[in-house]
């Protein structure tokens, strides 16, 4: 039987790192590269994309392009997606990976799947497969590469980070519920239209009985307001000032190695894998 393999691209660093570690150690493998678009990504997201098709020589196939975000909001009636129930994953980044893989199954192909889960992140699970023909693997992992070894790839290959890791690091998506308010904050300021975006699509669930909102516990009404806006900014300066003191003053990789901490204090909990790898 012939084979396939098949890397997702998220819009992040480790997946991005994967895709380049993947084409210099095993150059002779056509592996075929795929992004499952929500159709609500940020700017800085396609920009990245595009530098690493670049580095890559070939194209990211982008999935899901019939079916949005849009689409399914309608279809789950306007109830925003969330921690508890994550239809947004279900529907726009596994479904949509699931259905292009399993075409490639019923033709007979034996398909490997390559996964950007480091060494050092022991609490993540991948994608669990339950077809014998379907196999998933973590290079990362098996060779022993941490969040260093990702950073020094990327930096070497001039791929670089994307540029939305300058004020958020989990996720590519516009409305990623796992934001922090503080990203909610940097999303009204560097892109209002989306954080406006946001507040429609949040007032409709309201008034659709949703029980969830965008940062829970927290309309994005409330969120904007100046005096909210200097509070949840000292908030995080005073995170950052802690977070500063565990660090070496002149550590090489400081700023890029501190992102996942300043802003999440919580890498290990039940955030999307498929996501923001």
């Amino acid at each position: 039987m012939a084979n396939k393999y098949v890397l997702g691209i998220s819009g992040g660093k480790d997946s991005a790192a994967l895709a380049i570690y993947m084409r210099q150690k095993y150059p002779e493998l056509d592996i075929q590269y795929f992004f499952t678009d929500t159709g609500k990504e940020l700017p800085e997201v396609y920009e990245y994309l595009d530098k690493l098709e670049a580095f890559l020589g070939k194209s990211i196939i982008r999935l899901n392009e019939q079916r949005g975000f849009d689409f399914w909001l309608e279809e789950f009636g306007y109830y925003l997606p969330s921690p508890k129930t994550r239809w947004c994953t279900r529907q726009l980044k596994l479904q949509p990976f699931k259905h292009w893989v399993n075409s490639m199954l019923k033709d007979g192909y034996i398909v490997h799947s390559f996964v950007a889960i480091r060494a050092d992140e022991e609490y993540r699970n991948g994608y669990t497969t339950h077809h014998e023909n379907l196999h998933i693997h973590f290079p990362f992992k098996e060779d022993g590469y941490t969040k260093r070894d990702i950073f020094r790839l990327l930096n070497e290959s001039q791929v670089g980070i994307p540029k939305y890791y300058e004020w958020r690091s989990r996720s590519g998506c516009t409305f990623c519920f796992f934001q922090q308010k503080i990203e909610w904050v940097h999303l009204k300021e560097r892109h209002p239209e989306a954080f406006e975006e946001a507040k429609r699509y949040e007032k409709k669930a309201l008034e659709a009985a949703s029980p969830f909102l965008w940062s829970q516990g927290e309309p994005l009404e409330n969120l904007e307001k100046p005096e909210r806006i200097i509070q949840i900014k000292a908030d995080f300066e005073l995170r950052k000032l802690r977070e500063q003191k565990k660090r070496p003053t002149n550590a090489l990789h400081y700023q890029l190695e501190s992102i996942d901490d300043l802003y999440y204090s919580d890498e290990g909990n039940d955030s999307c894998n498929i996501c923001h790898k």
